[in-house]
């Protein structure tokens, strides 16, 4: 072999390798079940306990931030989020590469997975809305029905045993035959429990319990229906079940396994780390964690200096924000609702996560309010 033809050799080698490098970095466009389960399992941390079983968001407002939170963020890196169906509309809307959505509780991972079986099972919304709740898809409803005529439709007809049964073994089957997901009993006991909440509560269902025979005067908290009617700061509808085309964004996202549910303490040593480790191998960086209220109950304790901690590790820009909803004891917004005790509603704000860490590392966070106060 000639010099040159070495030389080129060589080149092409390193351009393979390089190559090579290269693609291994790139963020993953479907992940298989195999590797799903994996994330699932070695990131999560041991389940901890919650006093409510947060069946849907206790959250109406969260739409108000979309226009902003998508502006030069849509398809740019990772969503983090915690809880259940609310971060879906927060998926559809910002496209980012994955998500992965953290709960002390192992039943909110057991939620999403029921999600995950249903919303990838069904044809269009009216379906998924049949399957989620058991009761027969009302004639009448298509792709495009709008979401008043989709619950209109099913508030008319009632929730069926034996669907619900057949409904239970399709994500049962699902979850553990085709994707081979690794379900313990207790596993299936608890999505059992979760599905069960929707079966019996319908549309109805609310946060924390299934319904009651005796309802209090004045309710405070939003139901699933109400949350998927919510709207944003123009009062255009945008949950994940405001059209077809969200639905679809939202099933293609599951189908390919890019939203990854994990059990873990936002304070605990290991999955919110793990995650940074994952996005930092994959060459992504943040661009929204959804925090709910969560930051709250970590200022009980010092438990709040280690999950920003544990931010910090996170592989972040400066458009990186966190996403947080704010109780508001103000005499306006919805105050005026039926639906809410007077005075109260939520404020959904954009915070910059780099701020916050500069903050913390600057010593100068010792509060909540001084957490809040680091809004633009």
């Amino acid at each position: 072999m000639t010099e040159n033809r070495i030389r080129l050799a060589i080149v092409l080698a390193l351009c393979l390798f390089l190559g090579i490098a290269w693609s291994a970095q790139e963020p993953p466009a479907q992940i298989s079940d195999e590797a799903f389960w994996k994330m699932v399992t070695d990131f999560s941390e041991p389940g901890g306990s919650f006093a409510s079983d947060n069946f849907v968001s206790n959250e109406l407002g969260i739409q108000l931030v979309l226009s902003d939170l998508t502006k030069d963020r849509k398809a740019a890196g990772a969503y983090l989020g915690v809880g259940p169906e609310q971060n879906f509309t927060y998926i559809v809307a910002l496209q980012p590469k994955i998500a992965f959505i953290f709960d002390i509780r192992r039943q909110n991972m057991i939620e999403h997975l029921m999600y995950k079986a249903l919303i990838e099972l069904s044809s269009d919304r009216a379906d998924f809305l049949s399957r989620l709740f058991s009761r027969p898809r009302p004639a009448g409803l298509e792709k495009n029905s709008t979401l008043a005529a989709l619950f209109d439709g099913l508030n008319q007809v009632d929730s069926d045993p034996a669907m619900f049964n057949e409904n239970l073994r399709a994500i049962t089957d699902r979850l553990i035959k085709q994707h081979q997901f690794k379900l313990t009993t207790e596993d299936e006991s608890s999505l059992a429990y979760v599905f069960h909440a929707f079966f019996v509560s319908g549309p109805g269902l609310g946060y924390s319990s299934l319904n009651q025979t005796i309802r209090p005067a004045v309710r405070i908290l939003p139901t699933y229906e109400e949350l998927m009617n919510d709207t944003d700061e123009q009062g255009k509808q945008r949950s994940y079940l405001a059209t077809e085309e969200n639905f679809q964004i939202l099933q293609q996202f599951e189908r390919k396994n890019l939203v990854v549910p994990l059990v873990g303490d936002f304070a605990g040593p290991k999955v919110i780390r793990s995650v940074g480790g994952y996005l930092k191998d994959h060459n992504m960086t943040v661009s929204a964690f959804y925090l709910s209220n969560v930051e709250q109950y970590l200022f009980m304790s010092e438990d709040w200096k280690s999950f920003y901690g544990n931010v910090a590790t996170l592989p972040l820009d400066s458009k990186s924000v966190f996403i947080r909803p704010l109780i508001n004891t103000g005499a306006e917004g919805y105050a005026a609702s039926p639906l809410f005790r007077v005075g109260f509603h939520w404020d959904t704000l954009l915070f910059p996560i780099r701020g916050l860490i500069t903050a913390f590392n600057a010593g100068t966070i010792q509060t909540y309010y001084d957490v809040i106060s680091t809004h633009n």
